[in-house]
C-alpha cells in the first residue's frame, strides 16, 4: 500500500516526480489528502490510470505491472547467446590473431641459423618462431587428449562397478 508523505507537495520542484514520469490529471475527483486520489481510488502511479494498465516510461502499458513498480525499459531484453554468434565471435578472434601473426611474420624477415637434430638451415626469424609455437601447441594438445582419454576411461569403469559389470582393462 502507498501512501504519500506529509508534506508533500506537487508543485514543489524538490518533490515533484523526475521529467521522466510526467504526472498527467486525475480523471476523478480527487480523494482528500491524496494527489492522485489516493489508495482507495484503484489508480497507479499518479496517472489517473487503473492499476491493471499502468503506463510505462516509453508510453506502453502493461497490464501485469503492480502500482509503483517501475516498468523494464523497451528493447532492454536480455541478449541470447547462439550457437552462430559464438561461432562468428571465434572467428572474429582467430582473424584478428591471424592477422597479428602475419604482421609479427612480416616484420621479422631477417634470416637465423637453426640447428636441430643435426639438421641446419637458414630460416627467417618470424617463421622460426611460428613453427616452434606451433610445436609447443602441439605438445599440449597431446598431453590434453591424454588426460581426456584417461578420465574417460576411469568414468566407464566407475560407471561398469556401479552397474556390477566387470570393467575391461587394457
Amino acid at each position: 500500500m502507498t501512501q504519500t508523505p506529509r508534506g508533500f507537495d506537487p508543485q514543489d520542484p524538490n518533490d515533484a516526480l523526475p521529467a521522466q514520469y510526467p504526472a498527467a490529471a486525475p480523471s476523478r475527483p480527487v480523494e482528500e489528502g491524496y494527489p492522485d486520489g489516493g489508495p482507495a481510488s484503484g489508480t497507479g502511479l499518479a496517472t489517473g490510470a487503473p492499476a491493471d494498465s499502468v503506463a510505462t516510461p516509453g508510453g506502453e502499458t502493461s497490464g501485469t505491472a503492480a502500482p509503483g513498480t517501475p516498468a523494464p525499459a523497451p528493447g532492454a531484453e536480455p541478449r541470447q547467446v547462439t550457437r552462430a554468434g559464438m561461432v562468428w565471435a571465434a572467428v572474429a578472434s582467430a582473424l584478428v590473431v591471424l592477422v597479428l601473426l602475419i604482421v609479427f611474420i612480416l616484420q621479422n624477415q631477417v634470416y637465423v641459423q637453426v640447428k636441430y637434430f643435426g639438421l641446419e638451415g637458414s630460416v627467417p626469424l618470424g617463421v622460426a618462431l611460428f613453427i616452434a609455437s606451433v610445436g609447443g601447441g602441439v605438445l599440449v594438445a597431446i598431453a590434453g587428449a591424454a588426460r581426456i582419454i584417461q578420465l574417460r576411461l576411469a568414468a566407464h569403469r566407475q560407471r561398469a562397478r556401479l552397474a556390477g559389470q566387470p570393467a575391461r582393462t587394457r
